[in-house]
């Protein structure tokens, strides 16, 4: 049974892709509503669920597309190249981020030997390499036992295994068993604003949950594929309530914690993401009411073209600097938050303001990518 594509799913994509670039510009990183700031260490914040989102929603495509293409008769062979393929771009295009814009301008030190290797696309690419290949050769109950061993695997790696110097069960920034194997294994090439010296939010180890992450989102899709009508909507609430209460649960004895992605943070997550698409698939697909979510279907018609550019501006908002009348230097995103925005508002509704702004900035670019019908595929 093949279902017929999903506004829903389109307008949730948006969704988190325009929350992404919100909690990502702000005007003023020292002027932030906590919802709108990652939670320190343990615990969760809104923002703690965008990243999960990005990954949920790729094993949900990675469902519908993979099960429509083998009913149509395509070999799993062939999928899986073409797989292997697109998680090499997704994982060259974060490191291209990484690098840009390769110390061409004046204020960009760039070196190999610092360059970070981890990222947000590195892990997409490496969770969709990974679940795509246990989705083409498994069916939703392999799928099942995969996303269950990966999280009691990690949880019990972090209890057990011991970190020398620390011993067995750390969770704090440093003294974790991701933190030691990231700061030995990508030494210099870790995050250097993370919580701990060495240690990378989307390392080596706390992969093995994300994978888990995208493994639900997949069954999440099996549950798309089989159901429409408002009985989807209520199957996706339900499942989804039934995660949040597993996730809240184990959390009481693995903290919920995104930098380390622990099994508790991954299922709770991907609980909320089955919540909130099955509320978006009431009002969008079974009651019609679509108008609202036309702006962000806009944004996911072309979710990667936006983060990838988002990313580049960000950066070059930053880098873009000159020297004031005061002798003082100033970056292009402070000379534009400076003049537009803090004469408008206190400070924290101005770096929202600014934030608000990039948003629809970056809706007008891709609404006028959807106009003309260019989207980034890969």
């Amino acid at each position: 049974m093949t279902a017929p594509r999903l506004l829903s799913l389109d307008a949730f994509r948006g969704a988190t892709i325009a929350g992404m670039l919100l909690v990502n510009n702000p005007g003023s990183w020292s002027d932030l509503y906590p919802p709108l700031a990652h939670a320190p260490w343990h615990g969760w914040t809104p923002t703690d669920m965008i990243f999960p989102f990005f990954l949920w929603i790729v094993g949900v495509a990675m469902a519908l597309s993979f099960a429509r293409r083998v009913e149509q008769g395509a070999d799993r062979g062939a999928l899986f190249r073409h797989v292997l393929v697109r998680s090499a771009i997704i994982f060259g295009l974060g490191l291209f981020l990484a690098a840009f814009p390769f110390g061409l301008l004046p204020a960009h030190n760039f070196s190999l030997e610092k360059l970070r290797i981890p990222g947000v696309l590195q892990r997409i690419g490496l969770c969709y390499l990974a679940a795509g290949a246990i989705f083409l050769r498994t069916t939703w109950k392999g799928q099942l036992g995969w996303a269950t061993g990966l999280l009691l695997g990690y949880w019990a790696l972090l209890a057990l295994v011991p970190v020398p110097g620390y011993g067995a069960g750390v969770l704090e920034p440093t003294g974790n068993l991701a933190w030691w194997i990231d700061s030995h294994l990508l030494a210099g090439h870790t995050w250097s604003g993370a919580p701990a010296p060495g240690f990378d939010p989307e390392g080596i180890l706390s992969t093995i949950p994300a994978i888990a992450t995208t493994l639900l989102g997949a069954m999440a899709g099996h549950l798309v594929r089989t159901g429409s009508g408002p009985v989807l909507s209520l199957r996706l609430v339900r499942d989804g309530a039934l995660l949040l209460a597993a996730g809240a649960a184990w959390g009481l004895v693995f903290p919920i914690n995104k930098n380390l992605w622990t099994s508790s943070y991954a299922v709770f997550m991907a609980g909320w993401a089955m919540v909130l698409l099955g509320g978006f698939h009431w009002l969008i697909d079974v009651r019609g009411w679509r108008r609202w979510a036309t702006p962000l279907v806009i944004y996911g018609s072309n979710a990667l073209a936006m983060f990838v550019l988002a990313g580049l501006v960000g950066k070059l908002l930053f880098l873009v600097k000159w020297t004031g009348a005061d002798g003082k230097t100033v970056t292009l995103k402070t000379w534009i938050y400076q003049g537009c925005f803090v004469p408008l508002a206190s400070p924290v509704n101005a770096s929202l303001l600014f934030a608000l702004a990039f948003v629809l900035v970056f809706l007008a670019i891709a609404w006028a990518l959807w106009r003309k019908k260019w989207f980034l595929k890969i």
